[in-house]
């Protein structure tokens, strides 16, 4: 492909994903909500190497109809990745803007007529209602109606059913194809720590002084990044779903603690040893064999992960 559309260009995945295109040729055109990101954006794109005069930068946001028609004009894919992620009591406040987003985008790559489009959902759209064994793969839903569902996985959950329903019933010749990471960890290219950096820095700080009592599948953001391109350029693809996480068994809180205390030496001296009061978490068997047998998926050791997240934002200046 010659020109894609990514959305959120600035958040943590979009930003390696963008840096993995324009090094391998693809120029890129990228929607952001404001002028004021792209700086951080292209400063966070020539810490890859990748040279950003491929890069065009426009604006659009998932509230709104404006800019979404002209941005999928004359690219030939787009990468749906940007999705919201705020702090609200008002569950409304998140999961609209993520379904009516994921809406916007699809008709306007479908009125462009573009051949396909991938789109960044989430193990929480797959894993988080309750099964007599934790065991996941990509044929398993999310219910909306689970009791008790936090407003980010309900989010997640609502937009990609919204995006499959919209696909089969007024698509037209747009294909769909769905990558599902779990708990996103890697290096980072921006120098804001958002989303699980925020776990990472605030171990290493001493600030968390007890971990999460949870079980959970981690996926290298390189990793993840390099699904989206896969998922883009193979055919037999299309309209199918793709976990991503990394080999071996799904992991704890303190078991990432551990491993960055071992590795690290004094750098992770403050990171917490103990987790906080309640029940051993039930075990977790999430699979990536269908990643892995169709679209070539390598992942990294869940421990280089955590190390090297570790590292780059020591090198940033972030911990």
């Amino acid at each position: 492909m010659s020109r894609v559309l990514v959305t959120g260009g600035n958040g943590y995945l979009a930003t390696r994903l963008i840096a993995d295109l324009l090094l391998g040729g693809t120029e890129v055109r990228t929607t952001v909500r404001s002028a004021a990101s792209e700086p951080g954006l292209r400063a966070a794109l020539r810490r890859a190497q990748a040279d950003d005069s491929g890069l065009e930068i426009v604006h659009a946001s998932l509230t709104e109809d404006e800019g979404w028609a002209s941005a999928a004009a004359g690219v030939d894919g787009v990468y749906h990745v940007a999705s919201p992620m705020i702090q609200s009591a008002n569950v409304d406040e998140i999961v609209v803007p993520a379904r009516d987003g994921a809406l916007r985008v699809l008709r306007a790559a479908r009125d462009a007529g573009l051949p396909r489009i991938v789109l960044t959902s989430s193990f929480a759209a797959i894993g988080y209602s309750p099964k007599p064994v934790r065991d996941y793969d990509e044929t398993d839903w999310t219910d909306p109606n689970t009791p008790g569902l936090p407003a980010y996985p309900l989010s997640k959950a609502v937009a990609e059913r919204a995006a499959w329903d919209f696909v089969e019933r007024e698509g037209g010749d747009t294909e769909l194809v769905v990558v599902n990471p779990t708990w996103i960890a890697g290096p980072t290219l921006t120098v804001d720590a958002r989303s699980s950096l925020q776990f990472f820095t605030a171990m290493l700080s001493g600030a968390m002084t007890q971990v999460p009592r949870q079980r959970f599948g981690i996926a290298d953001v390189r990793d993840v990044a390099a699904l989206h391109v896969a998922a883009m350029n193979t055919p037999e693809a299309a309209g199918k779903r793709y976990l991503a996480l990394a080999d071996g068994p799904t992991m704890t809180f303190l078991e990432v603690a551990q491993v960055l205390r071992e590795r690290l030496g004094a750098f992770a001296e403050r990171v917490p040893t103990e987790e906080v009061a309640g029940d051993e978490p039930t075990p977790l068997v999430i699979h990536n064999e269908r990643a892995k047998r169709e679209l070539g998926f390598r992942p990294r050791p869940a421990e280089q992960t955590i190390v090297e997240t570790a590292e780059s934002l020591r090198e940033l200046g972030l911990a």
